[in-house]
């Protein structure tokens, strides 16, 4: 292991698995993972790559069952083959490689998350249940009437853990929580979910689906006409999932997020322009998962500047003196947690409007 890292380091390289779904649910997701990735490594390449070094990146795909991930790490992180891992996927492939990476090679994990980020985990770079969904709830609360919710999610880590979550902003928030309904990733059961829904007599539905299961049940829901009827709220929705979910399906969908392509600030369009300019107006949607990615890359790339290093070590001293300002604006690390401004969007056709800050 020592020799093929001290072998890279000599020859100025360094390597990062990004870990970011090809296939399952929420594969539709990779392209634009896969695309963002390679801009953050023009842009650190072309100026003077990470603390020195030229990056280049391993993809791996994280869609693959979680065991499998994990051993697929296993066999790279034993070869000396990766510096750093990061990438979006879900919250069961990051409990399954965590244990992998612990102390051997630093882990960025920029997907949102349940919450509980903590000891010598992964640096979380993505939003969390009380301050994505919580004030989400009450501003839907507030100016539309939502008031009894019904959950429908995948059966999971993230969706389960950040119900209960739910639970106790629900009691806070005076809510009810009516229902809810968990399938299991890509059953193609979304479905089952909906007669619940009906029975419930909830004024809107929290979806905590990933990719292909939140458009296959946003197109049944709109296909029995709840569309008109309900508000949804969705905290994992971006652009892909919008036209994969078809035109008719998007009406009275919100959703919440640190970054949506749709804001009007230099940040997010100067990403766009470079996006675009890389890739041309053909590229895969530029949407939250996909700058997640860039996120990951640029807060191991402000870590290892101020560590002078790349070793778990050196990072965990220097993390909570860590903030940078990029597309999401300002983000500074409490603990081993990412803080940053959420915004509200309802979706706009294809696109999103943004309507209020969180």
């Amino acid at each position: 292991m020592a020799t093929d890292a001290a072998a890279r380091a000599e020859a100025g390289i360094l390597r990062i698995a990004m870990v970011i779904p090809l296939q399952g649910p929420a594969g539709l997701l990779g392209p634009s993972c896969q695309a963002v990735t390679e801009l953050a490594l023009h842009e650190f390449n072309s100026a003077d790559g990470i603390i020195g070094r030229q990056v280049v990146a391993e993809i791996v795909d994280g869609g693959a069952e979680p065991q499998a991930v994990a051993a697929v790490l296993r066999r790279l992180v034993a070869a000396g083959a990766v510096d750093a891992v990061s990438g979006w996927h879900i919250s069961s492939v990051r409990d399954a490689v965590a244990p992998v990476l612990a102390d051997r090679v630093p882990y960025v994990y920029t997907a949102l998350h349940e919450g509980g980020a903590a000891g010598s985990g992964p640096l979380c770079t993505g939003e969390i249940p009380r301050l994505q969904i919580r004030p989400a709830l009450g501003w839907l609360r507030d100016n539309i009437g939502a008031k009894r919710w019904f959950i429908v999610g995948n059966d999971y880590v993230w969706p389960r853990g950040t119900a209960r979550a739910v639970a106790r902003f629900a009691e806070e928030l005076g809510l009810r929580i009516v229902g809810e309904c968990f399938v299991g990733l890509g059953s193609g059961r979304t479905a089952r979910a909906i007669p619940l829904i009906e029975q419930s007599g909830c004024d809107g539905v929290l979806m905590l689906l990933v990719g292909q299961d939140a458009a296959e049940f946003n197109r049944v829901f709109a296909r029995r006409g709840l569309h008109e009827k309900l508000v949804r709220f969705s905290v994992m929705l971006e652009e892909n999932m919008l036209m994969a979910s078809g035109l008719a399906a998007t009406r009275n969908l919100f959703t919440a997020a640190a970054y949506f392509r749709s804001l009007a600030n230099a940040d997010t369009m100067d990403l766009l322009g470079r996006y675009v300019g890389l890739h041309g107006p053909t590229a895969p949607a530029l949407n939250v998962a996909a700058e997640s990615c860039y996120e990951g890359l640029k807060t191991l790339a402000q870590l290892a500047r101020r560590a002078g290093s790349l070793q778990p070590d050196a990072l965990d001293s220097v993390v909570d003196r860590v903030a940078y300002h990029g597309p999401r604006g300002t983000v500074e690390f409490r603990g081993r947690q990412a803080a940053q401004s959420v915004h509200l969007a309802v979706a706009d056709g294809y696109d999103f409007d943004v309507i209020a800050c969180l």
